[in-house]
């Protein structure tokens, strides 16, 4: 199992201190230092200095959306990642959501050919092709071609999926699938229909990964690392495509419970339906240990994840402070 780390969720972390921290993470033992895009800190500008501090750590967009650039630029970032890390980029892309579109001035409409159009442009340009491609969607006009030849031409393009057309392409045209917020039943689920997608196109399911999240806490008392996580899942019980996707889990009634208190009472209210009962059946660990935190992976582990993003969440601050007694007691494990 290769466990990666992700310093994004329910806090805002400072980009240098985060840097400071990326020789630890990578003597830690993760495997990967991701971080994800909405209305936070840019992914791409973060992992670069990541990478200026670091050997041997991966560098992930957990994820990145299709809408906040051009194919074709972020071909060139990608490639620039590329030579700069020597070799650690690992790309995950999403196609978004309404809100998200249309921050970028986009619309969200026809995903799954968006995401097939985008990630053949980001791979043609990013390997140093000469790109002249029309598409349904997209097109890149005439004679683009980088000016360099790039020392790392290829690299894996993740999509994130959750349900079943877009978790079928993602096994028929990228490297691995992003699942968010499931249960271990529901990657089961999932996975099954990436592998089902890559059969379709003659690939082989056995290649394609299965990448999950799971949102953890560490501290002495479990009712402080619960109350942090209690936000996040908040957010995701009246967030689109996640409350739907937790309602087809067999959590309808929690999910209505914490939609109609957000209705009538705002934010505050939906976050007390979060019970510690709901809470335990969640991909989430508000634990007291980083040994508890690893034995609570495992049924992920055994749902066939072969990498495994644990996203902090943190209790106190400042918060960097918090990521790094974490980061030290996972190192220490």
């Amino acid at each position: 199992m290769i466990y990666g780390i992700e310093l994004n969720s329910a806090a805002h972390y400072p980009v240098a201190g985060i840097v400071e921290l990326s020789p630890l993470i990578e003597q830690a033992g993760f495997g990967a230092f991701w971080k994800g895009e909405s209305n936070s800190t840019d992914p791409l500008v973060l992992i670069s200095g990541i990478a200026a501090r670091t050997r041997t750590l991966k560098l992930g967009t957990a994820i990145y959306h299709i809408y906040g650039r051009s194919a074709v630029t972020l071909g060139i970032q990608s490639a620039t990642l590329q030579d700069l890390s020597g070799g650690r980029l690992l790309l995950g892309l999403g196609v978004a959501n309404k809100t998200i579109a249309a921050w970028h001035g986009g619309t969200f409409d026809r995903p799954l050919r968006r995401a097939r159009e985008y990630i053949d442009i980001v791979r043609k340009t990013a390997a140093g092709e000469r790109v002249e491609y029309q598409g349904e969607i997209y097109s890149t006009g005439q004679r683009f071609q980088l000016s360099w030849k790039p020392s790392h031409p290829s690299f894996p393009i993740y999509l994130a999926g959750l349900g079943p057309q877009m978790t079928r392409l993602v096994g028929q045209i990228s490297d691995g699938v992003f699942i968010n917020m499931a249960t271990p039943a529901t990657i089961r689920e999932i996975a099954g229909r990436v592998r089902a997608g890559a059969v379709e196109a003659g690939r082989d399911p056995n290649k394609i990964a299965i990448i999950a999240k799971v949102r953890v806490s560490l501290h002495p008392d479990r009712a402080m690392a619960r109350s942090r996580l209690r936000q996040v899942l908040t957010f995701y019980n009246i967030a689109d495509h996640y409350r739907d996707m937790l309602k087809a889990s067999g959590f309808e009634a929690e999910v209505n419970a914490v939609q109609e208190a957000f209705k009538t009472g705002g934010f505050k209210a939906a976050s007390t339906q979060i019970t510690d009962v709901y809470m335990d059946k969640l991909p989430v660990i508000p634990a007291t240990s980083v040994k508890e935190i690893k034995e609570r992976l495992q049924p992920f582990v055994e749902a066939g994840v072969d990498r495994l993003i644990v996203p902090y969440v943190p209790v106190t601050e400042p918060v960097i402070e918090d990521a790094r007694r974490f980061v030290e007691a996972w190192g220490k494990l």
